[in-house]
């Protein structure tokens, strides 16, 4: 009888004690939350860098129409500054999108002519302008995307005496189109704000000039090619929905 009842007494002890450290162990921790960042939505942004444009004149003739010949290339460097406005919709990693960039320039370069003697000429990018379409991927909150699209460009082109630094024939504002190519790798930061990077070459081509005197006398005849190449610092404000969060 006295093991019997030792044994019932640890049996119930031991049934109490079973609820007591189920009780003492810790609770599961709640599942993990992962966030997305979502690059949908429209956004605006300030951007800012270096620019170089590539000029080569070519094929001048004179005001009696005689051809004379290539007339050198030189690059014409400087600061860009402006803004963009875009579009971007993402489909799980890829992000597809559209923007619309203007900046201002001040690229400037010359060379002596080489057709010429005694005379320089000069080239400067008041503005440009993006049109593009963009195909990107995304780990979450970095980008990298590829763009591509239609240009164009402000420019002056100007030639004067090398001595005297006289101004001696001008093409007035020049607008031309082409088409242009880039990279860029962008960086969401906060829910709704992104930094970036980018690099844009543009294809500016050939077009023939009228160079005239500042008494509008024609002077001469230049076929000029060129080329940007530009490199941004880029920030964007997305006007999209919050970070999403998965479980």
């Amino acid at each position: 009888m006295k093991r019997f009842l030792l044994a019932t007494v640890g049996l119930v002890a031991l049934g109490m004690a079973a609820p007591a450290s189920a009780a003492d162990l810790a609770a599961r921790p709640p599942p993990m939350v992962g966030a997305i960042y979502d690059w949908s939505g429209f956004y605006i942004g300030a951007n800012g860098g270096w620019g170089s444009s590539r000029n080569c004149w070519n094929d001048a003739t004179d005001g009696a129409g005689f051809f004379v010949g290539a007339e050198g290339c030189h690059d014409a460097t400087g600061g860009v500054a402006g803004g963009q406005i875009g579009y971007r919709w993402q489909n799980a990693g890829w992000v597809f999108g559209v923007e619309a960039q203007g900046d201002w320039a001040d690229l400037r370069g010359s060379n002596a002519s080489l057709a010429f003697i005694g005379q320089t000429n000069r080239s400067k990018v008041d503005a440009f302008g993006l049109f593009t379409g963009q195909v990107g991927y995304n780990w979450n909150n970095a980008l990298l995307y590829v763009k591509g699209g239609a240009a164009i460009t402000d420019s002056r082109f100007t030639t004067f005496d090398t001595a005297t630094g006289i101004v001696t024939s001008s093409t007035g504002d020049n607008t031309r189109w082409g088409g242009t190519v880039g990279v860029g790798l962008e960086y969401g930061f906060a829910p709704n704000w992104s930094v970036g990077v980018e690099y844009d070459h543009l294809f500016m081509q050939d077009k023939t000039l009228a160079f005239t005197t500042p008494g509008g006398v024609l002077f001469q005849t230049d076929r000029i090619r060129q080329d940007v190449d530009l490199v941004t610092v880029r920030v964007n404000y997305r006007f999209g929905g919050p970070v999403i969060c998965r479980y």
